[in-house]
């Protein structure tokens, strides 16, 4: 059970109206919308929040990803379903959501995923890593549960924030 409603409050649904706006900046990127969900899915797996694995295996498979590739994601350096630029992405995403494990980003981890990104494409990685670790801190903090997600649910949200329908209305 979560720890409160915090949709009831003043203040949450507010913030997350801003995340979700941050988002859409990412989505409209070049960046593979399969990639941008491999991203929440391994940092999610990383910080154990259900709520967002729930939401984003969901988007991956609507997106196109196969559920063989989303079954080994968390073993991914022990497979051979990934590419070259998605493992490099996906070693990313681990050391930047295991910082206090670690002395930063390694080099050849960011040499690594430069040599399959251009400039646009890496800023719109690095702002997704940063969106779904503070997007799992939120949901782990407050005892989230995963199961529940509904894909609807956000389309219908997203589309109430681009018609001028306040989006903190609709729930996620």
């Amino acid at each position: 059970m979560a720890r409160f409603n915090v949709f009831a409050t003043a203040v949450m649904p507010k913030f997350v109206k801003y995340v979700v706006s941050a988002s859409r900046v990412v989505q409209a990127s070049s960046l593979p919308r399969t990639l941008e969900e491999l991203v929440n899915i391994r940092a999610s797996q990383i910080n154990g929040c259900g709520a967002c694995l729930d939401m984003h295996v969901k988007e991956a498979l609507a997106a196109g990803e196969s559920p063989l590739r989303l079954s080994l994601v968390a073993a991914w350096r022990e497979t051979t379903v990934f590419t070259d630029a998605e493992r490099a992405v996906l070693a990313l995403t681990e050391q930047a959501t295991r910082l206090a494990d670690s002395s930063g980003i390694d080099d050849e981890v960011w040499a690594e995923v430069a040599a399959h990104f251009d400039d646009e494409q890496l800023a719109a990685i690095v702002a997704q890593i940063s969106l779904i670790n503070a997007l799992n801190r939120l949901n782990v903090i407050t005892q989230q549960k995963g199961g529940s997600y509904d894909p609807a649910r956000l389309a219908e949200a997203q589309a109430a924030a681009t018609s001028g329908v306040d989006p903190t209305t609709v729930s996620v």
